[in-house]
């Protein structure tokens, strides 16, 4: 029993909203570079494109998921014997211990979860897949515009200028490659392995990015009321 299942709908929900990434300037780069793959394809419009049609394709889905995630909440929250709003191991393995019949409540719920989220997941993997097909093509595409001998994965550097940084011309080559994709897949199609690894990693930067965009609205000054006359 997957007793902390985390659900796509959060990730879903924020991926109409620009990515909270800064764009550094293009110059060129000789020799040594690096490049982010994962933020490449995140800022590429056919990814954007296809989040957000796959959010209004599967909105009830999304609808039912959060209706389920409110119910298991409340489940989850009759295991929390302290209180604190945190549900630890050990309150877990108190309540099997005392077979408590809202587990398999805890259970039924989560599987519903992943059964209605399991369709959007798999057409974002789709989406995802469509574009890192073309991600080899418009790399090498970059390193021969640049002249580029290597590249490596940022935290390989300790130091590096701004301009090394190639990300954004990879992600220009992908717009200009793969102007959009499609999000329905053929009925017996799987994700490969790496593609299910991809689609994890995107799925972490939307959520990291969500929350400093919320971080920074929660810090900018309230609007100034007009005055009264």
């Amino acid at each position: 029993m997957t007793r902390f299942f985390k659900t796509a709908l959060t990730v879903l929900a924020v991926t109409a909203a620009p990515l909270a990434f800064g764009s550094v300037a293009s110059a060129q780069v000789s020799g040594i570079a690096t490049v982010n793959p994962t933020i490449a394809i995140a800022k590429t419009k056919a990814f954007s494109a296809a989040y957000s049609q796959i959010g209004t394709q599967y909105k009830s889905y999304f609808d039912q998921i959060d209706a389920r995630n409110k119910t298991l909440n409340g489940l989850r929250a009759q295991l929390d014997t302290n209180n604190d709003k945190q549900l630890t191991q050990e309150e877990l393995d108190a309540a099997v211990r005392a077979k408590n019949p809202v587990l398999q409540s805890i259970d039924t719920e989560e599987a519903e979860i992943q059964k209605l989220q399991t369709p959007a997941i798999k057409a974002q993997m789709f989406a995802v897949e469509s574009i890192f097909k073309e991600y080899g093509n418009a790399q090498q595409q970059v390193v021969s515009n640049k002249k580029i001998g290597v590249i490596l994965s940022p935290d390989a550097f300790i130091y590096a200028p701004p301009q090394a940084d190639v990300t954004d011309d990879v992600t220009a080559a992908l717009d200009a490659r793969v102007p959009s994709v499609g999000t329905t897949p053929p009925a017996d199609w799987q994700p490969q392995r790496n593609t299910v690894s991809l689609h994890q990693q995107l799925q972490q930067l939307l959520v990291a990015s969500a929350r400093s965009q919320a971080a920074q609205q929660q810090q900018q000054p309230p609007a100034a009321q007009p005055a009264s006359r």
